[in-house]
């Protein structure tokens, strides 16, 4: 057991996040709700503000614009950083293994 607990080393974390262990498939299911999470949280502080740009200059920007010049690049954005990233820990995880 004493042998067991020093081979172990403590891994990469971010945030108290474990960065080490994840398999293809997790690797792939995070990537793809990190695309939909910075989707949908970008899309909503953009719609807000363009509420408040409307409201207070009295402006009448369709809010449709949100989802196709904010929401969208930033999640395809963010996709692709995102498989880089996990991908590459992946790819490191096999390679130390």
């Amino acid at each position: 057991m004493l042998q067991q607990v020093q081979t172990m080393r403590p891994g990469r974390k971010v945030f108290g996040f474990p960065l080490d262990g994840f398999g293809l498939f997790s690797s792939l299911l995070l990537t793809l709700a990190t695309g939909f999470f910075t989707f949908f949280a970008s899309t909503f502080l953009a719609i807000f503000a363009l509420l408040g740009w409307n409201i207070l200059g009295g402006h009448s920007v369709d809010y449709a614009d949100t989802y196709l010049y904010v929401g969208f690049p930033l999640g395809v954005i963010a996709l692709v950083l995102a498989f880089i990233v996990f991908m590459s820990l992946w790819i490191r995880a096999k390679i130390r293994a």
